[in-house]
């Protein structure tokens, strides 16, 4: 059995999201069936639908920042009832038997987690996401929202949240911990309120000035526009952690220079192009580079709970349905503070 939900989808690379019909499962024995309230833009659902990662199905119902109300659940769902806030992140299964599931690291399950939108479920169900009036998922990838939180800004906590917050806690970082954010757009800004509110020294490094009265707002002390090559011989081996959140092909070797002894380099943007880094930006200083990736399910709702109680959300604008394509031009043109949120209600 099948339900109906109305969706905004695209049927090929270069073509708009459209209205469309799909089609979502009666919820089994440990689902949890949710009508979606509200649903966030990210930047990975546009290079989805434009295929710029290469290997993309169509039609896709791109959204997996999701926040929405329970309406049904199966008979072995106990976390949750009809009428709670939930919401939906990034994966909605994994083996849940390998080391990292097992862990709760389910963004790092050895099989490959299941994305919200365009993957394959164990079932042979092709997911589709967010930008839909409604969604069926397996409870253990659902998420209690607390109730202090405003629902439309907290949707993008379900992916641009948890990816600045999950490298934050792995290594570390607080009070004493010298942190450095790498834009200040939709995963930077959250980044910032994270890092400034687990005690971190904060810094903004973006390409010119003109968000610096918003950064400092968010809790950066400092702030330095990267197009001033003055920036980086300031901050020299300054900073113990670097983020790097922008999905641009940067020099990294710049930035690698900033981290102290010791320090670390994350990425968690993903850019179109291979990155290019030189052993000597690496050895001098013993400098680790790494990535990340969202988190598990039990970060994730760490992350919820933390948000709650430091009123933590996004910097929203909300949209209705029918100015998804323009939203997603303006993303691209850096034309907005600091993130998207679609008001599913205008679907319905």
């Amino acid at each position: 059995m099948t339900t109906t939900a109305i969706s905004y989808a695209a049927h090929a690379a270069k073509a708009p999201l459209e209205r469309t019909e799909i089609s979502r499962r009666d919820p089994g024995p440990t689902d949890v069936a949710i009508d979606i309230d509200y649903s966030g833009i990210c930047h990975s659902d546009i290079h989805t639908v434009r295929d710029e990662w290469g290997a993309a199905t169509y039609p896709v119902v791109p959204g997996h920042e999701i926040i929405g109300t329970v309406t049904a659940v199966g008979g072995d769902v106990t976390r949750f009832a009809p009428g709670d806030r939930v919401g939906v992140g990034v994966i909605v299964e994994s083996c849940r038997a390998c080391e990292s599931c097992l862990a709760g690291e389910e963004n790092y399950c050895a099989r490959g987690p299941v994305g919200t939108y365009g993957g394959l479920l164990a079932s042979g169900e092709f997911t589709q996401g967010g930008y839909a009036t409604s969604i069926v998922t397996d409870d253990h990838f659902v998420y209690r929202i607390p109730g202090a939180l405003d629902p439309a800004a907290a949707a993008p906590l379900l992916c641009a949240g948890i990816t600045t917050y999950s490298p934050l806690r792995h290594w570390e970082a607080g009070p004493g911990t010298r942190v450095a954010i790498i834009g200040l757009g939709g995963l930077g800004h959250l980044g910032v309120k994270f890092a400034a509110a687990l005690g971190a020294e904060v810094t903004v490094l973006s390409q010119s000035l003109s968000k610096r009265d918003a950064g400092l707002a968010m809790g950066a002390s400092d702030y330095f526009a990267t197009s001033d090559r003055e920036t980086f011989r300031k901050n020299r081996r300054r900073f113990d952690l670097v983020i790097n959140t922008v999905s641009a092909n940067l020099d990294l070797n710049d930035y690698l220079r900033m981290v102290a002894k010791d320090g670390t380099f994350v990425e968690v943007g993903l850019p179109e192009h291979p990155l290019s880094v030189t052993g000597q930006s690496l050895v001098n200083g013993r400098v680790s580079l790494s990535g990340s990736m969202i988190g598990g399910v039990p970060e994730t709702q760490q992350m919820l709970d933390f948000a709650g109680e430091h009123g933590i959300t996004a910097d929203i604008e909300l949209i209705p349905a029918s100015e998804i394509n323009t939203a997603f031009d303006r993303v691209v043109a850096s034309d907005v503070r600091f993130r998207f949120v679609i008001d599913m209600a205008s679907l319905r």
